[in-house]
């Protein structure tokens, strides 16, 4: 799509309402990348924060999803920017060396009082066929796509707190507590859990409609070590030396809750010594305590796990302690008349999996694919948004079934690794999905190859259309509750998973996913190969047709000496 992008609007006399086309709340990534596509677009855009940049943000840690939604933003939008965050190479090019590569994501079971057990830890590292994921230092990234926004016309408040919103048949009057009005055609509110807007129109659940539960804490360290220095694991019972721990995102599991350690000093070209550091947990298992600091909270968690506990000998935290009550909120709707409540503005459920930002850029491309011809019609009717209201809901609910089975199997590792197998199998293929519609319509021109992507069955869903898919995760759903509730042992849920998984002939069979003794996952170019060709071969349906597709994909592309991935 050309851009069409305009100048910024100069501010004008305070006391009269200035027009806009769109008027976001919250300069966050997601704002900030719509306001850019928007504006590059020709819209003209408003953006306004209540804080101002630079600033911490967590969702720092990439996947191939995400990676295919920026890409898919970045070709459909003509925003070229957004292709800096599609690799840790292109990040640390173009917007600073501060970030740390997402090589994999790591799993180790930790009981109170003990060692692990080296043989309880799964890692599923990332194909390098598709992706060099990174852990983005959100501080600079978001600085930078405020930035961007800005540079393609997009008229920009910081330190800019909302009064008023007065909706009418034309539009929304935004108000500020400085005195200055804005007159905007639709309102996106991308602020998060203290939405305005979710406010006005008594949208938030309570309570949120989610099974999961959980409160976090968090922060940033420097000089905390790499869990590979420290572990007492002997070298035959740890993950490949080419994919150490410290590689990727590393998730120490205990009763109900997890660690996460996202290092931004584990790329060559990083100057920064910077680690993120948080441990979120189920909080009916472990309520808030009101009586010390979440310092001293932390302190008492890491004195239970003498393995994580080494890694932070001798390290400093650099920031104050983010500590919440419980994480989950919804809404009952995030859709209305020239208004959407976007993604964390809608909802939020936990940050494992690292699926935030995924879903986040799924739904920024559904609005804005649909926002652009609504202002050009000047028809802003809810039935033109109602999938973006279908895929926030999917995005959330196939998330609350995974994290809430996780956090339940957390307890049992055969029951973990049955869950883990559940979400990763079918990691490549949907990212393959997104990976061909995206070059198809590279090399066509034709969209009709994205709006593809939005007629499924299952909207939200990593592999939106496959019944046997659907299924397994409602399995995985209905076991590790009847586990919780004592009804099955763990054991028994953790068969009634597998067996859902290996009934499906979608089952990718290279990579060892219907095989609980092969816990590191670790798919080589060689074994791509080989998923290409039972893809191509014997793979059903849907499985096939991606398989040819990518294929043909990369010799076209070859043949024109471009990339395809």
């Amino acid at each position: 799509m050309p851009s069409k992008a305009k100048e910024s609007v100069p501010v004008t006399n305070a006391s009269e309402p200035q027009n806009c086309d769109v008027l976001i709340i919250g300069s966050g990534l997601a704002g900030s990348v719509s306001a850019a596509v928007l504006a590059r677009q020709g819209k003209n855009v408003v953006m306004v924060d209540a804080a101002s940049h630079p600033r911490m943000a967590i969702g720092e840690s990439m996947t191939p999803q995400l990676i295919e939604w920026l890409h898919i933003l970045a070709v459909r939008f003509d925003v070229p920017e957004i292709k800096h965050l599609l690799d840790v190479k292109a990040v640390t090019k173009h917007i600073g060396p501060t970030h740390g590569k997402k090589q994999s994501f790591g799993f180790i079971k930790h009981e109170k009082g003990q060692e692990p057990d080296p043989r309880d830890a799964t890692m599923f590292v990332i194909p390098k066929a598709l992706t060099e994921a990174g852990h983005l230092y959100r501080q600079d990234t978001d600085l930078y796509f405020f930035n961007v926004a800005a540079k393609y016309g997009t008229t920009t408040r910081q330190n800019w707190r909302v009064s008023d919103l007065d909706f009418d048949d034309f539009g929304v009057t935004v108000t500020g507590q400085n005195g200055e009005v804005f007159r905007a055609r639709y309102l996106i509110d991308a602020s998060g859990f203290r939405s305005l807007l979710a406010e006005k129109f008594d949208l938030r659940e309570k309570p949120a409609r989610f099974k999961h539960h959980s409160r976090s804490m968090f922060t940033h360290y420097i000089d905390l070590k790499p869990f590979d220095e420290v572990s007492h694991h002997p070298e035959s019972l740890r993950p490949p030396p080419s994919a150490p721990w410290h590689g990727g995102t590393l998730h120490h599991m205990i009763e109900r809750g997890w660690f996460w350690i996202i290092p931004f000093n584990n790329h060559k070209d990083s100057k920064n010594p910077v680690v993120s550091v948080g441990l979120t947990m189920d909080e009916r298992t472990y309520p808030k305590p009101k009586d010390i600091t979440p310092e001293q909270e932390f302190q008492r968690f890491l004195n239970d796990y003498p393995a994580v506990k080494r890694q932070f000998e001798g390290a400093k935290r650099v920031r104050e302690w983010v500590s919440t009550d419980r994480l989950q909120y919804s809404s009952s709707k995030s859709i209305g008349y020239r208004w959407c409540l976007m993604s964390h503005a809608a909802g939020f459920l936990d940050p494992l999996f690292s699926r935030g930002l995924s879903n986040t850029f799924e739904v920024v491309y559904a609005l804005c694919s649909r926002l652009l011809p609504a202002l050009d019609d000047d028809d802003f009717a809810n039935e033109r948004f109602q999938y973006v209201e279908d895929v926030e809901r999917g995005l959330l609910h196939f998330n609350d079934e995974l994290v809430n089975s996780s956090y339940i199997s957390f307890s049992h590792f055969p029951l973990w690794n049955a869950v883990f197998r559940v979400w990763g199998a079918y990691l490549t293929p949907g990212a393959i999905r997104l990976i061909v519609a995206r070059a198809r319509y590279e090399e066509t021109g034709d969209v009709k190859w994205l709006d593809e992507l939005e007629k499924t069955p299952n909207p939200g869903l990593w592999w939106p259309n496959s019944p046997d898919f659907k299924k397994t995760v409602e399995i995985m759903g209905e076991a590790c509750e009847k586990y919780e509730a004592g009804d099955i042992d763990g054991d028994t849920a953790a068969n009634m998973i597998m067996d859902s998984l290996r009934a499906s002939d979608e089952l990718n069979p290279v990579f060892g996913w219907e095989d609980p003794e092969i816990k590191f996952v670790y798919p080589t170019t060689a074994q791509m190969a080989k998923f290409m060709y039972w893809a191509n071969t014997k793979a059903p349906g849907e499985m096939r047709g991606l398989g040819r597709d990518m294929v043909s994909g990369i010799l076209r592309s070859a043949l024109r000496g471009k990339k395809f991935v």
